[in-house]
């Protein structure tokens, strides 16, 4: 058994951040941040474009990004968040630049600000094309000074502890249901240990890889929404998936797709379709540069029409310098398959990217349960609305960080460990006689979903996707009950439940709005708000 006053599941920006700085206030504190993988192989660490923020008050305003954000949210933003979040942004991205953060500048020492889809200026901070990778290295280097704060790397986290394991009955109803730790696989040991702790934030990230093509890395598996929704704690708007427009297109390739970031667009890279042809013109005045939910339907609709798996990114009218300065990783990435983007157009094609819904938390970062925040993208904090704008991600994860940073530095001094929780009990388990039983099952998961529940949908699409899904579930809780756990076995479960909920959202929301866009229901309905599950 461990014992901490902080724990952190999830080493990204907002992870890292967020222990950061409660280790700094609280030198006295032990502060644990746990990875099921290495410390830097989070979401975070692939976000190429950069990060929205309003620091050239002179040709930018508040205002201008709040309404942006508005825009894109389709209706459904949380206004006060999002004015929180724009507002508080230039501090916190201040504060990891004084960490050690490095953007690019202009020669007269400015920042160089990058445009993007929805954006109405040019506020896009960024690190050439790998922004998330040097923000990551800032945090843990910063990370690293301070002796109080733990690493455990290669562990996975089963479940959140809370009055279930002690015997109670919890439902969606119960009032005051709280977390007391967690139940862990220790990858290294293969054994399931017992954390205690004070405060636990999640921030886990994404769930991309519940979809055949994904941006994501392969840890995104939807963890902390799993947990928090089998905790009976609340989950909203998780119909709202993220399509990013432009995934690098490569035949054979499955899972993890090398992402051209939005940024390419904002530096005048034009989409055309199989014959030549600049089609966004066709769909939204904003053309290249509409909020992502426009373009990525609009490059399914041209893929569909002309039947290709793909169309193009026309970056041929850059020079070599140029574009190597900004995007030298995408450069290096096409020259490797054989793609001279001063010679060839980049073949694109949109991939699972984001998830707008999540974790309900309220301002401050707090979940329905008590003691347990979420932050990232695993929450749901009510910015985003039914489309997030484009870097605004980084952003969110850093303000509401500090958010959860500073109600949790309240709240420890009135909270005990609570000692009186049981073991795992691993009892009546057996090693699986297949691997197949899991490697199968979640193949069949992302078709389902990928075919089911992508870009476009429909009622017919959710009511297959939702009898196949509970098939698998059913099939994957009687080999959770029998089996001995594995971190295959832990994921597939989760992302099971991640496309629970992404159908289930889905069938509840009869209309089209942002992200969401049903056949069924091209219109929106102003009596449809946030769902709740």
């Amino acid at each position: 058994m461990h014992k901490t006053d902080f724990l952190v599941i999830g080493s990204g920006i907002a992870g890292l951040t967020y222990a950061l700085k409660v280790a700094s206030k609280f030198p006295d504190k032990k502060v644990l941040v746990m990875t099921k993988a290495t410390a830097d192989e989070t979401n975070t660490k692939y976000a190429q474009g950069g990060i929205a923020v309003v620091n050239d008050l002179e040709n930018d305003s508040f205002a201008k990004h709040i309404e942006d954000t508005l825009i894109a949210g389709d209706g459904l933003c949380n206004e006060k968040v999002v004015e929180i979040v724009v507002k508080e942004g230039p501090e916190r991205v201040q504060e990891i630049i004084d960490w050690g953060a490095r953007f690019d500048r202009e020669d007269d020492g400015d920042y160089k600000r990058g445009k993007e889809g929805g954006h109405s200026e040019f506020r896009i901070l960024h690190h050439k094309d790998v922004t998330g990778k040097e923000m990551e290295r800032a945090l843990l280097d910063a990370v690293a000074g301070q002796t109080n704060i733990e690493f455990i790397k290669h562990c996975f986290v089963i479940d959140i502890i809370t009055q279930h394991h002690m015997g109670y009955l919890i439902t969606k109803s119960t009032p005051d249901v709280e977390c007391y730790g967690v139940y862990v696989l220790n990858l290294e040991t293969n054994r399931i240990e017992k954390i205690l702790s004070k405060i636990t934030l999640l921030a886990t990230g994404g769930n991309g890889q519940v979809y055949r093509t994904t941006t994501n890395p392969s840890i995104a598996t939807g963890d902390g929404v799993s947990m928090v929704y089998r905790a009976k704690g609340r989950i909203e708007n998780m119909e709202f998936i993220q399509f990013h427009p432009t995934a690098l297109y490569e035949p054979g390739v499955r899972g993890q797709a090398f992402l051209i970031t939005e940024a390419v667009r904002g530096d005048g890279g034009i989409l055309r379709n199989k014959n030549g042809e600049a089609f966004m013109e066709r769909y939204d005045e904003r053309k290249d540069l509409a909020p992502r939910d426009i373009v990525a339907r609009a490059i399914d609709s041209e893929m569909k029409r002309t039947g290709t798996e793909h169309v193009w990114l026309d970056c041929r009218h850059f020079t070599k310098e140029k574009f190597t300065e900004h995007f030298p990783n995408i450069y290096e990435k096409c020259l490797s398959i054989g793609i001279d983007i001063t010679q060839h157009m980049i073949p694109v094609a949109p991939a699972a990217h984001y998830s707008c819904g999540g974790i309900k938390t309220d301002e401050w970062g707090r979940s329905s349960i008590k003691s347990l925040y979420a932050c990232g993208e695993c929450a749901s904090t009510g910015l985003h609305g039914a489309n997030r704008l484009a870097s605004n991600s980084l952003l969110e994860a850093m303000v509401f960080a500090h958010k959860c940073f500073i109600d949790a530095a309240e709240k420890v001094k009135d909270i005990s460990f609570n000692h009186s929780l049981p073991d795992w009990n691993a009892e009546g388990t057996t090693e699986p006689r297949e691997m197949i039983l899991i490697t199968q099952s979640l193949k069949e998961l992302q078709l389902i979903m990928s075919d089911y529940v992508g870009i476009v949908r429909n009622d017919v699409r959710l009511q297959r996707a939702s009898r196949r899904l509970d098939l698998l579930w059913e099939e994957t809780e009687q080999l959770y009950q029998s089996s001995s756990l594995s971190p295959q076995l832990l994921e597939l479960r989760n992302m099971i439940t991640v496309g629970y909920l992404i159908v289930k959202g889905a069938s509840f929301r009869k209309e089209s709005r942002g992200l969401h866009y049903n056949t069924d229901y091209p219109g929106k309905s102003h009596l449809v708000q946030n769902i709740v599950l």
